[in-house]
């Protein structure tokens, strides 16, 4: 398979792998052979996950926080220590939001922008003359929002369409380097991400939207993402008639709002 031959024995760094996305990210490049640094602020969750996957010693749970940068430099080392190299950076690691934009407070606005932002992006600069060594690939998962605004998620669409903005910059910049970035534009997945998002006033949303609990299955999500990977396409976007809104919004704008404007937050 063409996934195997690409992952089988490269070193990927995925950051938010402990849940969602992540875990599932975690799960399908065990099996097709990749070694894995497992990232997330949640170290039980990470070691549980090491434990059950394929080839299990092959693999590193290295907590972090993407909220705290000043660390980046010492866990990228421990990456360094102990393969020598990282072929693969997933920037997965993000926190989303429940909360109006008049009501949600400026803790949890420069919360969401220091987690799905800068933190991402300074980690990608630390780990970058590394990806050029190896010619690497770096994954960004974004999300639909990153494409336009929604109810309920305006930090949080605010902070992917600065990914959008970084990401496209940098493939320009370091593609005669070697490297390649793909962004993903996930829609409706079924993850715990509505569970976990940030609330107007900072306390987490609690619940599983109907959005997410009828979204599309995430392992169905990660194998179109690997594909995108192994044919380093630069955007993809992945969910069900959801992502028919991207193509609306840029050929028939008026049409887009009159619609986006009735679909539920949640």
């Amino acid at each position: 398979m063409r996934n195997q031959n690409l992952f089988k024995d490269k070193v990927v760094w995925l950051t938010g792998a402990s849940s969602g996305i992540g875990k599932e990210l975690s799960i399908q490049l065990a099996g097709l052979g990749a070694k894995l640094v497992l990232s997330s602020r949640k170290e039980p969750l990470l070691e549980s996950l090491k434990n059950d996957l394929i080839n299990q010693d092959e693999h590193m749970v290295l907590p972090m926080d993407l909220a705290a940068p000043d660390g980046f430099e010492a866990l990228r080392d421990k990456v360094l220590d102990r393969y020598g190299c990282i072929d693969f950076l997933i920037q997965n690691g993000g926190i989303s939001q429940r909360g109006t934009a008049a009501d949600s407070s400026e803790e949890v606005i420069r919360k969401i922008m220091e987690v799905n932002f800068f933190g991402n992006v300074l980690l990608t600069k630390l780990v970058l003359p590394e990806l050029r060594k190896s010619k690497g690939q770096i994954l960004v998962i974004s999300s639909i929002a990153g494409k336009f605004g929604f109810f309920l998620r305006s930090s949080y669409s605010a902070s992917k369409h600065a990914l959008h903005g970084y990401y496209e910059s940098l493939a320009l910049e370091e593609e005669d380097n070697g490297i390649s970035v793909t962004i993903a534009c996930p829609g409706k997945i079924n993850t715990p991400i509505s569970t976990n998002a940030l609330g107007a006033d900072g306390q987490k949303h609690g619940q599983m939207d109907h959005n997410q609990e009828t979204g599309m299955p995430v392992g169905v999500c990660v194998s179109q993402l690997l594909k995108a990977l192994s044919k380093k396409k630069r955007e993809v976007l992945i969910g069900n008639k959801e992502i028919k809104a991207v193509t609306l919004k840029r050929f028939l704008p008026a049409l887009f709002w009159r619609i986006i404007k009735k679909q539920s937050a949640t």
